[in-house]
């Protein structure tokens, strides 16, 4: 009994010291214990804060980026936003139906990279992932540099400093979701549902006015700079337009890839989640596309088409127009929240399955994965300090990816449910993502996937085709190199787990005898520490000196006489006074007259001074050595350290 009660004060007394207070605790919040994982689940309101964000926040700007490619053939081309919203609203309809579908199949998550995976392969697999995972990082950059340009909009002073707001902004998301899923979606709720309660009343009291015949039009609209104008509107046009408006589907995705988000019942939770969404959004992105119309706002750098919409509604820039503005700007910043939710569940994935670096599959202090959040926030920040924070210059690389991943996606739940309907009733096929079983709605369910697939297809090769001088081109090469990348990973570690394998291990030699080696540059405690530690490998033991200057040399024979305790000393003369090479020389030397299962070791006698600087100070044998010797068989390096108080 006393000795459980001691072992238990020593676990409680590691435990404490693990979380006692420090700067990471004042930044990130204290550590979690694994068995609190369960209790950082979340509900479907904080559900659609976290993960809804990204596509509530592309009404701030697919209707601008309709009427920026219409502005090409003149105002008069403006009528057309309205009928394209339209369609895209229908596409929008299409695609969320198909991941509900999806989300009830694939309980577990991981969305179109575990849809394809399962049912297509690996290649169409690594490419869906490779293309969200772009994605990601596009949504980053773009949802924070157009909610920066809602703050311009209101504040131009503030315009030659946007690069930088948008990159501090991307760092308060990475620390909010470095304190983990609940914490974060906890935060953004707020704002959240601020924003959509700001912009329903903004396009209400719009809609209102507008029947009364009480909506005017925009007063001093910004200047529009028409370059190459169109005398006329063609089918080019039209579809340049629509697919620019696609970007409103972006992050209808995020819901299936992060299921294990939300609490028990997951898929319900999550399918419930997913359907407010999308009605959300396409009331919102019909609303605004019209308003924008009947008070004739036009595309701009300088003023967004909601600052446009928002002070021609409400009389000015009033109190209740720079709450639409702050919601707006706030809601963009927080759509970068979904993709720090998302990206790195997705990115650890990759890499359990061996297709990226397996770090990524590390949960940090707050159950969350850190290594996907910082190098997501670090990617996204050189994008938009590349394109100056610049939403038109982005656009162009965004949706691409996320139309090749809805495309996947939906042909992989569409082959599935082709599965699923030639499996005899009441047999289960277990495949790695989820549980197979005969559904007698497989037809109806494969039509609906199978017309997403279609119509996402269609949308891709449009956006690929209208976009691709404006900068798609750089995500239709990106996206086939990212693959190669993901499978070069993929190869290494299996020839690695090949090489390391414990099976077949026929020709296993053991080793019978270790000869050390000790470099030392002079006679110290330092160096007879290091020959305490080296006489409990091996009794064959020679200390090296490389020597550039005779005298010295002398010295230290003199002293190792008396104090080497008979080991023996080889002095290697150095006439170009150079120090490593000597030594490898010699090593190279016994290496080559070293029997089979003999041992080389290397034991580096190192300074550890009390201050961190102070290491500058002193020579860095022991990483020199370790660089270029590690990759020889059988050669082992020791650092033993001696640390000078």
């Amino acid at each position: 009994m006393d000795t459980q009660k001691l072992n238990k004060n020593i676990f409680t007394e590691e435990a404490t010291s693990i979380i006692s207070p420090s700067w990471r605790t004042w930044l990130i919040g204290r550590p979690l214990q694994t068995a609190d994982a369960p209790h950082q689940t979340i509900g479907k309101l904080i559900g659609l804060a976290v993960f809804a964000s990204d596509a509530l926040s592309s009404t701030a700007y697919a209707s601008q980026e309709i009427l920026m490619i219409l502005a090409l053939a003149g105002t008069a081309a403006f009528g057309y936003a309205f009928p394209i919203s339209i369609a895209i609203t229908v596409l929008m309809a299409i695609v969320a139906i198909s991941y509900e579908q999806t989300i009830h199949a694939y309980p577990g998550g991981g969305g179109a990279y575990i849809v394809a995976r399962d049912n297509l392969g690996e290649l169409p697999a690594q490419t869906a992932g490779a293309a969200l995972l772009t994605d990601y990082i596009l949504t980053v950059a773009v949802s924070i540099s157009s909610g920066v340009a809602q703050i311009v909009s209101a504040y131009p002073v503030l315009f030659p400093y946007r690069v930088h707001l948008a990159v501090l902004l991307v760092m308060f998301v990475m620390l909010a979701n470095l304190r983990g899923v609940k914490e974060s979606g906890t935060l953004f709720a707020i704002p959240t549902y601020f924003f959509v309660v700001v912009m329903f009343l903004t396009v209400g009291v719009g809609l209102f006015r507008y029947f009364t015949g009480g909506l005017g039009m925009v007063v001093d609209p910004p200047e529009i700079h028409l370059v190459g104008a169109l005398t006329t509107v063609t089918p080019f046009l039209i579809l340049h337009a629509f697919s620019s408006g696609t970007a409103a589907l972006t992050g209808i995705e995020a819901i299936s890839n992060g299921i294990t988000a939300f609490k028990e019942p997951r898929s319900k939770n999550a399918g419930i989640t997913l359907i407010w969404m999308a009605l959300i959004l396409g009331s919102l992105f019909l609303g605004i596309t019209y308003l924008a119309g009947q008070v004739g706002a036009v595309p701009s750098e300088v003023e967004t088409v909601i600052s446009q919409i928002a002070r021609t509604i409400f009389g000015g820039q009033g109190i209740i127009y720079l709450g639409v503005i702050a919601g707006t700007a706030i809601i963009l910043v927080l759509a970068a929240n979904t993709a720090f939710a998302d990206f790195p569940r997705l990115s650890a994935l990759h890499a359990g399955d061996g297709f990226l670096p397996r770090q990524l599959t590390y949960r940090g202090s707050r159950l969350v994965y850190s290594y996907g959040i910082v190098a997501l926030a670090v990617i996204a920040s050189l994008l938009i300090i590349l394109f100056q924070a610049s939403v038109t210059r982005l656009i162009p690389l965004y949706a691409i990816g996320v139309f090749l991943s809805f495309t996947l996606s939906q042909t992989g739940m569409a082959r599935r449910w082709w599965k699923s309907g030639h499996l005899e009733p009441g047999v289960e096929v277990k495949e790695p993502g989820s549980i197979l079983r005969f559904d007698k709605h497989w037809l109806v369910k494969m039509i609906i996937n199978g017309l997403g697939a279609l119509a996402t297809f269609i949308v891709m090769i449009v956006f690929a085709i209208t976009k691709f001088k404006d900068g798609a081109w750089i995500v239709v090469i990106l996206t086939p190199t990212l693959v190669m990348i993901f499978f070069s990973i993929h190869h290494h570690y299996k020839n690695l787990a090949r090489q390391l394998s414990l099976e077949n291990d026929s020709n296993h030699i053991h080793a019978s005898h270790n000869r050390v080696i000790i470099p030392v540059s002079g006679v110290h405690q330092g160096t007879l520490a290091a020959l305490r530690f080296a006489r409990t490998l091996s009794d064959d033991i020679t200390v090296v000196h490389v020597s550039i200057d005779e005298a010295e040399a002398d010295k230290i024979r003199k002293k190792w006489e008396l104090w080497g305790e008979g080991v023996r000393l080889v002095v290697l003369n150095s006439p170009y006074r150079l120090l490593v090479e000597p030594l490898l020389n010699y090593i190279s030397r016994l290496e080559s007259i070293r029997r089979p299962n003999e041992i080389l070791t290397i034991v580096v006698p190192q300074f550890r001074p009390r201050l961190g600087w102070q290491n500058f100070l002193h020579m860095r044998t022991a990483e020199t050595l370790r660089k270029v010797l590690l990759s020889r068989d059988d050669v082992v390096i020791v650092e033993v350290p001696y640390h000078v108080k």
